[in-house]
């Protein structure tokens, strides 16, 4: 197989980064243009690998014979960027947030049904050693029992000054961080939400957009996911999974077990406190990439181009965990639960 032409749209920090160094690794792929607004960004990319500089991407979709297109720009533009790339008869790989909204998710799973080419939305979590080896204890061994809450939470007490404060250019942390924090749970308790309670704020960060976010969802199984990007100088678990039989915390790279069975009433007409049993502690470091491997993400992107597999993200299930962000701001705006 010949390698996958490849531009990239948005030279920027992730683009030059994560996917530039994705794809420089990967001889699958020939990164054969770049296109960005920014003139020293172009020259970066040119020197870097030689391929052809564009500031504007519908250019650069009439001169070059493209596979995949990776948009990596602005939240703002990702959408009529991947619906014009897919009109050029081009597949589409699209970061995260992949889609403003739920309309413009819709929007470009009808432009790639229509033209038979691959939208691929960018959710790297799902490839995280912590999803991973979570999905190991709680799915496969079932080592707390049934869950019945986990809490996923990112910290930060940093500002940024760009873009992303920015509402008309797609930014705010829902959209940013959403992706990140609200899905790992969902796909490991693997149950539709139902309900949605969300709040939305704005803190130490300048601009127009929250920078912190609470997610309370309720699934069809009965099980309550907490997700929240919030505003702090101590970090609280990244994880905190509770179960019938025991609790998993994530803290950093450290996961601990603490798994135990409760007492049954020898007489059930008579009062008692409950105790349990000493239980099982389980410690481990985790190893690998959290927030997942880009390298690995590439790698099934590729099989995927080629027709040796279908790509683990969905576009349906992208636009479910869009519909779901789009909840947590509707609830907060409207300060009413969300029904899904």
């Amino acid at each position: 197989m010949s390698a996958i032409r490849t531009a990239i749209l948005g030279y920027g920090r992730s683009g030059s980064t994560m996917h530039a160094g994705a794809i420089e690794k990967n001889k699958a792929f020939q990164l054969t243009a770049v296109c960005d607004a920014d003139a020293h960004a172009r020259q970066k990319a040119a020197a870097r690998f030689g391929c052809q500089p564009y500031a504007d991407h519908r250019a650069m979709l009439k001169e070059e014979a493209l596979d995949l297109a990776v948009i990596v720009t602005r939240s703002d533009q990702h959408c009529p960027m991947a619906c014009d790339c897919l009109a050029a008869g081009v597949n589409v790989l699209v970061t995260k947030p992949w889609a403003l909204n739920a309309e413009e998710a819709e929007r470009m799973i009808r432009a790639a049904e229509s033209t038979a080419k691959l939208l691929l939305p960018w959710l790297p979590a799902r490839w995280g050693s912590d999803l991973r080896r979570l999905k190991q204890l709680v799915v496969e061994e079932r080592v707390i029992g049934d869950v019945f809450l986990a809490r996923r939470t990112v910290v930060s007490f940093g500002t940024r000054n760009d873009w992303q404060t920015s509402r008309r250019q797609g930014g705010g942390y829902l959209l940013n961080w959403g992706p990140h924090i609200v899905d790992p749970p969902l796909q490991l308790l693997g149950s539709p939400v139902k309900s949605v309670y969300g709040r939305l704020k704005q803190t130490i960060n300048p601009g127009d957009v929250e920078d912190l976010f609470l997610g309370i969802l309720t699934l069809a199984n009965g099980a309550i996911v907490q997700a929240e990007f919030t505003i702090a100088t101590e970090d609280p678990p990244q994880w905190f999974i509770q179960g019938t039989r025991g609790t998993i915390v994530v803290q950093g790279t450290h996961l601990k077990v603490n798994a135990k069975t409760p007492a049954q009433p020898a007489n059930p007409t008579q009062s008692y406190t409950i105790k349990t049993d000493h239980g099982q502690i389980r410690e481990e470091e985790l190893t690998g990439a959290p927030q997942g491997d880009e390298h690995a993400v590439y790698g099934d992107v590729a099989a995927a181009l080629s027709g040796q597999a279908r790509f683990p993200v969905t576009p349906q299930s992208a636009l479910e965990l869009t519909r779901v962000l789009d909840a947590i701001r509707t609830s907060s705006m409207e300060n009413r639960v969300v029904m899904l």
